[in-house]
């Protein structure tokens, strides 16, 4: 009702270009640097609101990205008189070069824009601004969500919380059972096959998607969400990638992977066997997902396929002719 205080409603951009820069502003009326973004109207989103503000502040209409955290300050901190604020978080971008070098300030209320390394947008913007930008990144990179009051990660967030900070709250008993599986770290899964020609070479597809010069093995994400298993996803992803049904032979390896603030990446690598001239012909690609497949010797590789996989593909080989594993593989290495 008109007549009823309500907390003031912001929404904020993470805009970023295509070389993970974070843009920051210098407001004309202020000395502190800020993200993108401002008040929501009445009838807005915040979604759209953020739209609006990016429009307004720098003549840009990128999409509005997916909500990485929510911030919420009480009332009587700094910020709006009386009244708490909510601030809603949205990734942006990445935008193009030629995007990036058209901003420009149609309605002054901005002076000037940088584009700053993640550490050093962190390093020049004020409190709570930066912790809620540390966080709202840390969402972007493990595909999550951060929970902040005050620009601080709660117990329970997601996303942002700080490692040593969760370990603390778990072994203390602070956390309840939905809390403790929403901070626990996340992991991505993937199976791949393995499947070779007569001549020995191996069987690669290019994607249609993503990194395209970089050529994968058949295969793709274990959707864990639908109590799918590794063995039938591998067969899933290949009928649904190559039109082979094809059941997928004995577990040769389990890779993981992991980058400092991203989830780990865990693959699990099934033989696929010796596929013949006829059953290579009825292949039949999935344009939504594949450009095209071809057959390789193992010393084509290294062109083709980023390190890691080349070691996960070798120490698969490896296996399959001597009979061992599964092998447990870091990164492609026993």
């Amino acid at each position: 009702m008109p007549d009823r205080p309500s907390p003031l409603v912001t929404a904020t951009g993470v805009v970023l270009d295509t070389r993970g820069r974070v843009l920051v502003l210098t407001p004309s009326d202020r000395a502190d640097p800020e993200l993108p973004g401002g008040p929501v109207g009445a009838t807005e989103t915040p979604g759209e609101g953020l739209a609006r503000a990016l429009r307004e502040q720098l003549n840009l209409a990128p999409p509005v990205g997916r909500l990485l955290a929510v911030d919420s300050r009480p009332a009587g901190r700094p910020g709006p008189p009386g009244r708490a604020l909510i601030v809603h978080v949205h990734h942006v971008g990445p935008l193009p070069p030629q995007d990036a070098a058209a901003i420009d300030f149609p309605d002054n209320a901005v002076s000037g824009a940088r584009w700053l390394r993640p550490d050093e947008a962190c390093a020049a913007l004020p409190a709570p601004v930066a912790p809620r930008l540390r966080a709202a990144l840390a969402a972007l990179h493990t595909g999550s969500f951060a929970h902040l009051v005050d620009g601080v990660p709660q117990p329970g967030s997601p996303a942002g919380l700080d490692p040593a900070r969760r370990l603390a709250l778990e072994h203390s008993g602070a956390l309840d059972p939905a809390s403790h599986r929403a901070s626990r770290p996340k992991a991505v899964t993937a199976a791949s096959v393995l499947f070779t020609a007569a001549d020995g070479r191996i069987l690669l597809v290019q994607p249609a998607y993503g990194r395209s010069d970089r050529w994968n093995l058949p295969g793709g994400g274990i959707d864990s969400d639908l109590g799918e298993i590794p063995r039938a996803a591998a067969r899933r992803e290949v009928h649904e990638e190559l039109g082979l049904d094809l059941a997928p032979g004995r577990l040769l390896a389990v890779n993981w992977a992991h980058k400092p603030g991203r989830p780990a990446r865990i693959r699990f690598l099934y033989d696929g066997g010796v596929l013949a001239a006829p059953v290579l012909a009825r292949i039949r690609l999935d344009p939504t997902e594949l450009l095209q497949w071809r057959t390789v010797t193992p010393a084509e590789l290294p062109g083709l396929v980023k390190p890691s996989l080349r070691r996960q593909i070798t120490a698969c080989l490896t296996a399959r002719a001597t009979g061992a594993g599964p092998l447990e593989l870091h990164a492609g290495r026993p």
